[in-house]
């Protein structure tokens, strides 16, 4: 008798098999008790019949509660009335751990509930089908980035200076020196793309303001490439690539996560389709401005009017060269407009907002100075990153993508925060 996982019941059909499993939900009809069980690849139903299993067992399995661990052993049969297309016929069942007053019962809960219990709601149907997929974007983001030819490196996560100014991070000391929780690999990836071309690193990032909206997390995962002689048209095309590459992963290897999260997958199918719609800033104001939304050029979109310029599309739309007032300071100026700079913000559609921000680097080492300091930083601070305009800098691209963020797009959840694993600390700011 062989001891198995039940995604692999498949390949048992009609065979005795022993598995251990978590017990989600039960219910009994006279001599007939099904069990919901679950072992960490998938859930399906054990089916225990009075009339084939001792006494003791089919009492045992009425007594059940939920969550208890257990050894199951039965018979694999096909089940066409399940989604799974499988189930097992109870012969024997041996408690390992016993399970009392487990506290998310199948009744609803709200979020904060559910949040405040996340390390037992991982358990759950549906956070466990976000999870499968969070998996296999990330290990898809691998494949697609070894496959052309990136390297990774990994960038430090305590860092002495900011990417983005330093309103937005959390200080803390580094022996006797000021030192801050990382809101971006950038400037390293930068680093590494004059030394191997074409990089990538992906690890956590900070954000210290208390956002308490569906969108924002205070930590979270970033994928962040950059790569050398490449212009911002170059760098669009490999992010159009990479998100349609992750969709149509998601799409191939998660049909029963899709299917779990009620995920409509000709509604992801058309997120395959390339190329991606391009819009400038200019563009996008003119947009809101003749739909009713009181914007002045110059300033930065919201929720609101992210979500309405991606409704006008079908797919993800790139926002092109915003204002050079609200980016950062080593975004490239546009080479005929002083007043905006050569970036893109990739906004998805169904009202997720920005998942990709991008942008060509500035190249010059007097110009990128000059901006260092306009943004009240200090410029000894970033000598090694200026040092790279002086050592044969060229023209190089790179851009960030929030994971959490597209893993509630692709799985159409309701808020970014089920897309993480575990409530950290720093995430137990709830709407």
């Amino acid at each position: 008798m062989q001891q198995i996982n039940i995604i692999n019941a498949k390949d048992h059909v009609d065979e005795k098999v022993k598995i251990g499993v978590w017990l989600t939900n039960k219910r009994s009809s006279g001599k007939i008790t099904f069990l919901q069980l679950r072992d960490g690849t998938a859930f399906f139903q054990g089916v225990v019949l009075k009339n084939n299993v001792s006494e003791e067992v089919f009492e045992l399995a009425k007594e059940l509660r939920q969550e208890t661990s257990m050894w199951i052993t039965g018979v694999i049969h096909e089940d066409s009335r399940s989604k799974f297309g499988y189930e097992i016929a109870v012969e024997d069942i041996e408690v390992i751990g016993e399970s009392e007053d487990y506290p998310i019962t199948p009744k609803d809960h709200g979020v904060d509930f559910l949040m405040d219990h996340r390390h037992l709601w991982l358990r759950s149907s549906r956070p466990h089908a976000t999870m499968v997929i969070r998996n296999e974007v990330i290990r898809a983001t691998y494949e697609f980035f070894n496959k052309e030819g990136f390297t990774k490196i990994d960038a430090p996560i305590l860092t002495g200076s900011a990417p983005e100014g330093t309103t937005d991070l959390f200080h803390t000391e580094y022996f006797d020196r000021d030192a801050y929780l990382s809101q971006s690999g950038q400037l390293y990836e930068e680093a590494g793309a004059m030394a191997f071309d074409k990089v990538f690193s992906f690890g956590p990032t900070f954000r210290a303001e208390k956002s308490k909206t569906r969108r924002h997390l205070i930590e979270f995962w970033m994928i962040e490439p950059e790569m050398a002689f490449m212009h911002q048209e170059q760098s669009l095309e490999i992010q159009e690539q990479y998100i349609a590459f992750l969709v149509q992963n998601v799409i191939d290897h998660c049909k029963d996560a899709l299917d779990v999260l009620g995920r409509d997958i000709d509604t992801l199918k058309q997120y395959t389709q390339l190329p991606y719609p391009r819009i400038s800033y200019d563009e996008a104001v003119e947009m809101l401005k003749q739909n009713g939304f009181d914007v002045d050029w110059g300033v930065d979109f919201g929720s609101p009017e992210e979500t309405f310029l991606a409704d006008q599309f079908k797919q993800p739309v790139f926002v092109l060269n915003y204002p050079k007032a609200i980016k950062a300071f080593y975004m490239l100026e546009h080479p005929t407009r002083k007043d905006v700079v050569i970036c893109a913000d990739l906004l998805a559609p169904e009202g997720y907002g920005e998942i990709i921000g991008g942008s060509e680097r500035a190249t010059d080492y007097d110009y990128l100075y000059n901006q260092i300091v306009k943004s009240g930083l200090d410029p000894k601070e970033y000598s090694w990153y200026l040092d790279l305009r002086k050592y044969g800098s060229v023209p190089h691209s790179g851009f960030g993508l929030g994971l959490e963020r597209a893993i509630t797009w692709i799985t159409g959840e309701d808020h970014v925060r089920e897309a993480i694993p575990f409530p950290r600390l720093l995430n137990r700011i709830y709407p």
